[in-house]
């Protein structure tokens, strides 16, 4: 079985990405237009999430900043390789990548994601989205910083990690996930920029229990795949 092929998922995926395109297009361009590299795009946001991070993040409440559909295939494809039962994802959003990571769960017979963002209104979408695709009952959205939502509550050992929020917290929201990581759960950073937060660093050092190493698509926006490995 593949709902991305054909159904509510693909239709909604569609009509997602169609709407994430059309909000995001004017905060890319900004963003391009106002910094003359990566590298200074890459500072920009670092010090802005280090000066007022709630604040930098209600500013882009009407923004989707999801993942690309290869992207999106990506995930589902990890989540099924991995035999994945129980998925955490930092940074939800309006829900686009849990549709991708939920299908998949769906299509292997069932599990458990839980995703968490801190903007209010995003939640909310998100939900819908993913009621929209027939995935609600796969998934549980909380509200708040990460690193209070996903303190407690997580229940059984995780196969899968998804980082896609603030950058300067990767680090941060794996520690906190570590104890709860059984060998060979994969961990996808997207947007995991060298330049924020250490974790680049640290989760290509083979002394912290894992292997790591960046993806060869979506070039640029810093995409890295790491296995647990004890």
């Amino acid at each position: 079985m593949d709902s991305l092929s054909s159904g509510f998922v693909a239709d909604v995926l569609e009509r997602l990405h169609r709407e994430a395109e059309a909000a995001d297009a004017p905060l890319v361009q900004a963003v391009t237009n106002e910094a003359s590299s990566r590298e200074e795009m890459i500072t920009r946001l670092i010090t802005a999430e280090s000066r007022d991070l709630e604040g930098i993040y209600r500013g882009f409440a009407g923004n989707f900043l999801s993942v690309s559909p290869q992207f999106g295939r990506f995930l589902y494809m990890c989540t099924r390789a991995c035999k994945a039962k129980h998925i955490v994802e930092f940074g939800s959003s309006m829900g686009i990548s849990a549709i991708y990571m939920a299908a998949a769960l769906r299509d292997m017979g069932g599990g458990r994601l839980i995703g968490t963002d801190i903007e209010p209104g995003k939640i909310e979408r998100a939900r819908a989205n993913l009621a929209a695709a027939g995935l609600a009952g796969l998934v549980e959205f909380r509200l708040g910083d990460a690193r209070e939502t996903l303190s407690s509550g997580l229940g059984s050992d995780i196969d899968m990690v998804m980082l896609d929020g603030a950058f300067t917290l990767y680090l941060s929201v794996l520690k906190l996930l570590e104890p709860h990581l059984r060998p060979g759960a994969i961990i996808v950073g997207e947007n995991a920029f060298e330049e924020a937060s250490g974790y680049v660093d640290y989760v290509r050092d083979p002394q912290n229990g894992y292997l790591s190493l960046s993806l060869p698509f979506d070039s640029g926006r810093g995409n890295e795949l790491s296995i647990r490995t004890r």
